[in-house]
């Protein structure tokens, strides 16, 4: 029986190229395919796919977000993560919210392939490289408000430009600007960023 794939990528020209890659092999068939992330649930219950192929970047919804749902409503599926997001502290939480395969985007057809088979075997497929970069990052210690306001200042945003889009109080943005800082053990805010960004964190 053949493996039924469900394929989530924004960028046609790749996914109209994975679509015909995969449809080469005898034992992979493509039974639908999104380009948002908000219309992957609905084909998952449409489609009935048992590996469904993931980009984290997707717009509308994250991959992640998407992967976090369809292994709470779908726990038979499997689901592989294919992006070019490898960095540490995102492995990890796509790890943790229950993804089978996490592949980069530089791999061969046959790697992906592979991948595919053995994930809808249950068998986990992560780069060891990634994976012990994974580990050694430890689990994200921002908490989801954090997070907004820290990418609010990476994108270069002023703290009452922040408040303002968060419904916070100025203040209150600069005092959990202060504890990131110390949570982070960065020297600054500017330091703080990077920190994050490179663990994959924001």
């Amino acid at each position: 029986m053949a493996i039924r794939v469900l394929l989530a990528e924004d960028q046609q020209i790749l996914r109209e190229a994975l679509v015909s890659l995969l449809d080469l092999e005898p034992d992979i068939e493509v039974v639908a395919t999104a380009e948002r992330g908000d219309t992957v649930i609905g084909l998952v219950e449409t489609s009935k796919p048992g590996t469904v192929l993931l980009d984290i970047g997707l717009p509308g919804i994250s991959g992640l977000s998407v992967a976090k749902e369809i292994r709470q409503r779908f726990p038979d599926v499997r689901i592989l993560l294919l992006t070019s997001l490898d960095k540490p502290g995102i492995v990890r939480e796509a790890l943790s919210a229950g993804v089978q395969g996490f592949l980069p985007k530089g791999i061969s057809t046959a790697e992906l392939v592979d991948g595919i088979r053995q994930i809808s075997m249950g068998k986990p497929v992560v780069s060891p490289t990634l994976l012990s970069a994974a580990l050694s990052v430890g689990d994200n210690p921002l908490t989801p408000r954090e997070r907004s306001i820290l990418q609010l200042a990476a994108a270069g945003t002023p703290p009452p430009e922040i408040a303002q889009q968060l419904f916070l109080a100025e203040g209150t943005v600069r005092n959990r600007i202060t504890g990131i800082i110390g949570k982070l053990s960065a020297r600054n805010a500017t330091d703080a960023v990077r920190i994050a960004q490179e663990a994959g964190w924001i």
